[in-house]
């Protein structure tokens, strides 16, 4: 799958350098911003060297609700669960294949991972509906 763009620690993630890689799917993104903080989510763009690129934490309180990372034309959101906390994702109305993607992630020590390569503006809901979901969660 290859490794997240903003690989230079000293260029930051502005929405310039974002809408020079994302094209057309930089719509897309400025929608889930936007929602980002209708949820009252802070997201927070960090340098990781242990990846190599810059990634959007999103939190509510101290709490993680996904991990948002930059590709060529797309942006990937993943949102990790545990064995407890990954059941309810099935009582969510999204795409069935999305939740069968959980059933059969291969796990990342106890964490499940759910990801979302987003290049439009719809593509948004499933995954608000999860952020949604994820926020509630204890």
């Amino acid at each position: 799958m290859g490794k997240p763009l903003l690989n230079n620690p000293a260029v930051l993630p502005t929405d310039e350098v974002l809408k020079s890689i994302l094209g057309s799917a930089f719509e897309a993104y400025s929608e889930c911003m936007e929602r980002i903080a209708e949820m009252e989510l802070v997201p927070e763009w960090n340098y990781y060297k242990d990846g190599g690129a810059w990634l959007c934490k999103v939190q509510y309180k101290k709490k993680t609700v996904f991990w948002l990372s930059i590709w060529e034309n797309r942006f990937r959101v993943v949102f990790y669960f545990t064995e407890k906390t990954m059941v309810g994702l099935a009582e969510l109305d999204i795409e069935p294949a999305l939740v069968q993607q959980v059933v059969q992630a291969a796990p990342i020590g106890k964490l499940i991972p759910m990801g979302f390569n987003v290049q439009k503006k719809d593509q948004l809901n499933d995954l608000f509906t999860v952020a949604h979901y994820k926020k509630k969660l204890k």
